[in-house]
């Protein structure tokens, strides 16, 4: 069967056709960023984007004859459990408003397949969102009555690669543990437990560790002083845009850091050796939230093509359990895979209610 995956991203779109296992198709359609900045709001952008992928499908030639699904980057949602949802008038409401309060192209991902499913007659769904919060309720609490942890992590790629390393150890994704990172422009760390990711580190709120472009955990009194001096914008921007290597360093692309550290450049070589140091801390955190059972820290993203950073990772945490590198990233393939999952009766479609997935405790009201 035939699956069209779309992922929308900043200043392009990922476009892939799969049939089966594979890949028939896969390119990244550029788009003018004059020409984005032109929209008030992401979900104007669509009739645009819609068009260049068009204009792409045709100049490739591509086949759509027998496309069984499309598939796209979930985004905007409210959180929500892990699995393949199907796209519904629900779920597009809040993607197009961006109901979980951040504006990111992902948001797009659900009404683009959307608009391509329902010229084709097929389905359309979304796979492991971004707003996937699947945390046990004692790692939602914090010192601070009212305000209580969700997460934002790169759940598609997390949720893949534990899927993949567990059926190369002959075993369900439901029956292992695991602590699975992606290290790249952000980085997630997170604890899954028999098939949920039931801890991990909200990356755009500044939690975990530095990544090229975020500031990672910070003491709450720093932040405050820094707030004072810079003003609110300035700091919320240390969390996913100005923080990480770009504050310290200059720059956000971690091959630059990299040359320049082994240059001799100290800011660098310190900012590089920190995120790593930062990375193994924050493993050890998920391995104890697993309580030591762990089968297996897996290491996805771009940055795990470093021979150096994975073999410091698995000297800091190899005691722990075997490390395993992935490096780039499954998200395409993702998309695919659950969309297939269901059309093949292996996994049943959800549907996305937009109501919380936790209430906070009685016991803590007022």
């Amino acid at each position: 069967m035939k699956i069209l995956a779309i992922n929308p991203g900043s200043t392009s779109t990922k476009v892939a056709l799969f049939e089966g296992d594979v890949c028939l198709l896969s390119r990244n359609v550029a788009h003018d960023a004059a020409r984005l900045a032109e929209f008030a709001s992401v979900s104007d952008q669509l009739p645009y984007r819609k068009q260049t992928i068009e204009a792409l499908l045709a100049e490739e030639g591509a086949d759509l004859s027998g496309l069984a699904a499309v598939v796209g980057r979930g985004g905007g949602l409210l959180p929500m459990e892990g699995g393949t949802y199907e796209v519904d008038e629900r779920l597009l409401r809040d993607a197009r408003i961006g109901a979980n309060g951040v504006a990111h192209p992902a948001q797009l991902g659900s009404q683009l397949a959307d608009e391509f499913a329902r010229e084709h007659g097929v389905r359309a769904f979304v796979v492991n969102p971004p707003d996937v919060d699947e945390l046990q309720e004692v790692a939602r609490i914090t010192g601070i009555r009212g305000v209580y942890r969700n997460v934002h992590l790169h759940a598609l790629n997390l949720k893949e690669t534990a899927i993949r390393h567990a059926a190369s150890l002959g075993r369900p994704y439901e029956e292992c543990n695991f602590v699975v990172c992606h290290i790249g422009g952000g980085v997630s760390v997170s604890a899954h437990r028999k098939g949920k990711m039931v801890d991990g580190f909200d990356i755009v709120g500044g939690e975990g560790p530095m990544a090229p472009t975020r500031c990672g955990s910070v003491a709450v009194a720093d932040v405050a002083v820094y707030a004072r001096e810079r003003g609110i914008d300035a700091l919320a921007a240390l969390c996913h845009r100005s923080g990480g290597f770009v504050d310290l360093a200059g720059t956000s692309d971690a091959i630059e850091l990299t040359r320049r550290a082994e240059e001799g450049d100290e800011a660098c070589r310190l900012a590089w050796d920190a995120m790593i140091y930062q990375i193994g801390k924050c493993i050890g955190a998920m391995a104890a939230v697993l309580e030591g059972e762990v089968d297996g820290i897996l290491l996805g993203g771009g940055m795990a093509y470093s021979d150096d950073l994975v073999a410091r990772l698995r000297r800091a945490c190899g005691w722990i359990a075997p490390v395993t590198a992935y490096p780039g990233e499954f998200e395409m393939e993702a998309m695919a895979a659950g969309a297939e999952r269901v059309l093949a009766g292996r996994e049943e479609a959800r549907r996305y209610t937009g109501e919380p997935v936790w209430q906070p405790p009685a016991c803590f009201a007022g």
